[in-house]
């Protein structure tokens, strides 16, 4: 299962920036709407928001992204009611897919996580729960059924027999 999370979230530990160099794909967005606030290192984006890289693609109803004083990507943050992330890395079979109210990743702290209603998947490996959190440095996973302001929601895990 090690493999499963270290290949989901590979793509995401690098700032986008990075992905590009070292992929170079273009990074294509679609959406309704954007809010650039330069001053605050923000972006945001909204209405049916479509963000793809690559074999990488993250989706929501409204997309914020976060740069820090380096203006290096810190934080990305994508909502609604079934906010999406897919990675479809080299060599890999199945993508990686997760879904929830809120995905965030954490850049500085190589964490990512899905928020409410929160599942992820690769074949037919699937864990599901109220919130889902990757370490992708320490390879750690924690599933919660909690989730404020909303009812719990039970960890389910199906992991599919080594072939």
């Amino acid at each position: 299962m090690k493999a499963l999370f270290r290949t989901a979230l590979f793509a995401l530990a690098v700032p986008l920036s990075a992905v590009a160099q070292t992929s170079q794909a273009p990074v294509e967005v679609e959406a309704d709407r954007l809010d650039l606030d330069q001053r605050a290192g923000t972006a945001v984006y909204s209405g049916n928001v479509d963000i793809r890289q690559g074999g990488m693609q993250l989706r929501g109803e409204r997309v914020e992204i976060q740069r820090n004083e380096a203006g290096e990507l810190s934080l990305a943050t994508a909502t609604g009611d079934r906010a999406y992330l897919r990675n479809q890395a080299e060599g890999q079979d199945t993508p990686i897919e997760g879904w929830g109210r809120r995905v965030i990743y954490h850049v500085a702290e190589r964490r990512v996580e899905l928020i409410d209603q929160a599942e992820l998947t690769q074949g037919g490996d699937r864990f599901n729960g109220g919130r889902l959190e990757y370490f992708i440095d320490r390879e750690v996973v924690q599933a919660r059924s909690d989730v404020s302001g909303s009812e719990p929601q039970r960890i389910r895990m199906t992991l599919q027999p080594a072939q």
